[in-house]
């Protein structure tokens, strides 16, 4: 088969896969094999008549469809692998004369990945946080790394509040002990508040080996129908008393936790962390914003076609995080309340949105000759392979040679970001300014909202 480029006009393209009369009859002699079983014909039986028997009685051209797709089948990813086209919807094709013993020619018209002319994406002006480590963020994760490591000793005195009791219970409104209000051995923290409100704080004060009866009055928008509103009394048997006990920060909890000999090494350790977290942080929500305002500038109609395909996409990606989370998305669409058309509607402005900058991205790569070398691929390889603690030719099996080339074009778009963030201003500003500028189009939009709202009422 040879693939010959014809014309692309817009976002469709044209071209043309030449088969041989050779290529075509041993498609028809391929299409005869598979189909000969469906033929009875008088003096054969079933699926043992001649091909020329089969042709004679049912017109030499019984097997040119089952052919043509299958010259089609292979031919048709190869043309597009040769002349590197990536399209987003079916072909139309025209045929040639078709013929016993002639060539084949069909000629495609297919959408294709669109690219366009992209304007001011040099230059991007947008605000980043600068990132400030405090002392209390420090304090902070070393307390964290302090209740991790924490652990529970029995109290010899009475409960207090952040204290675990141990206790049986037996609920009862008035004389009737009532269902699910009974327990063993159930371990609950005062003041966690997981138990009706009132309940907890009438424990604190109880030692081991105390009995009390506590009183409470049950919500009345509780789950229970039978007993919202109504009062009841916890028959409560305490069986222990613990409390957290923590380790001290100094030198031995940092080697505990650490590959650190001091505390003062654990704090400078905890504190390059946060601050390269938060600079990470604040540079992605940096690019974020640039991406956005190259967007604004260059708003484009992404095809349908892609939008469709993204919403598929997010679809897969929620059922994905579903499914970590034990839930259906039929379940997660239950309890939101829609069904899966909802859904679609829903997310179609986000999708359209997604694949629009996307096309500007790439056409971007196209505008400044933006490609992605071998050298390039084995960097993001390797990157892969250390994320995932695996061997780089094991996290190329997992993305598949079928899948490099794509692959390659997610690359080319981290490398397209990059660009346009490395030719941006960026203002720093701090956390307070930042939260201040946020309030500030908060209210903004929140204003556009309401004069939004009375245009309408006044229509």
């Amino acid at each position: 088969m040879k693939s010959t480029f014809i014309s692309r006009e817009d976002n469709t393209v044209k071209f043309t896969m030449d088969f041989t009369a050779e290529e075509f009859e041993q498609a028809q002699i391929k299409a005869y094999q598979q189909s000969k079983g469906q033929f009875q014909i008088d003096g054969f039986r079933k699926g043992k008549a001649p091909r020329s028997i089969i042709e004679r009685h049912y017109g030499e051209g019984i097997f040119f469809e089952d052919a043509i797709d299958e010259l089609l089948r292979v031919g048709y990813p190869d043309a597009l692998n040769e002349l590197d086209l990536e399209v987003i919807d079916s072909p139309k094709a025209e045929f040639s004369e078709i013929g016993k013993g002639k060539p084949l020619t069909v000629t495609i018209e297919v959408p294709v990945y669109p690219v366009v002319e992209v304007k001011d994406y040099m230059g991007i002006e947008v605000d980043k946080v600068d990132a400030v480590i405090k002392d209390e963020d420090v304090d902070r994760e070393l307390s964290m790394m302090q209740q991790r490591n924490g652990r529970m000793v029995v109290a010899d005195r009475p409960a207090e509040n952040g204290d675990t009791v141990i206790l049986d219970y037996a609920g009862f409104v008035g004389e009737d002990q009532f269902e699910g209000g009974t327990a063993e051995n159930q371990e609950l923290k005062l003041g966690s508040g997981s138990f009706i409100p009132g309940f907890e704080e009438q424990l604190v004060g109880a030692s081991a080996g105390d009995k009390v009866d506590v009183k409470v009055t049950f919500p009345e928008e509780y789950h229970a129908e039978d007993l919202a509103g109504k009062e009841a009394v916890f028959h409560c048997e305490i069986h222990e008393v613990k409390f957290e006990e923590l380790p001290e920060l100094d030198d031995e909890f940092a080697k505990d936790v650490s590959e650190f000999d001091t505390l003062e090494e654990l704090k400078k350790s905890t504190y390059d962390r946060l601050k390269e977290a938060a600079e990470v942080r604040a540079e992605n929500d940096a690019k974020d914003k640039v991406i956005d305002q190259v967007y604004q500038n260059n708003k484009i109609e992404a095809p349908a076609t892609m939008v469709e395909d993204e919403i598929d996409n997010m679809i897969r990606e929620l059922d994905q995080q579903m499914r970590y989370q034990g839930l259906s998305i039929d379940q997660y669409l239950g309890f939101m309340q829609q069904d899966m058309a909802a859904f679609r509607d829903q997310v179609r402005e986000d999708a359209a949105k997604r694949v629009a900058t996307r096309i500007v991205l790439r056409s971007i790569g196209a505008q400044e000759n933006v490609e992605v070398s071998d050298e390039d691929l084995v960097k993001e390889l390797e990157r892969m392979a250390e994320v995932y603690k695996m061997d780089v030719e094991n996290v190329r099996k997992m993305i598949g040679e079928d899948n490099i080339g794509y692959f390659r074009k997610d690359i080319a778009l981290t490398k397209v970001m990059d660009l346009i963030y490395n030719n941006a201003k960026i203002n720093l500003i701090s956390e307070e300014e930042a939260a201040a500028r946020m309030a500030e189009e908060v209210k903004k939009q929140a204003e556009a909202g309401e004069e939004k709202a009375e245009e309408g009422e006044d229509k």
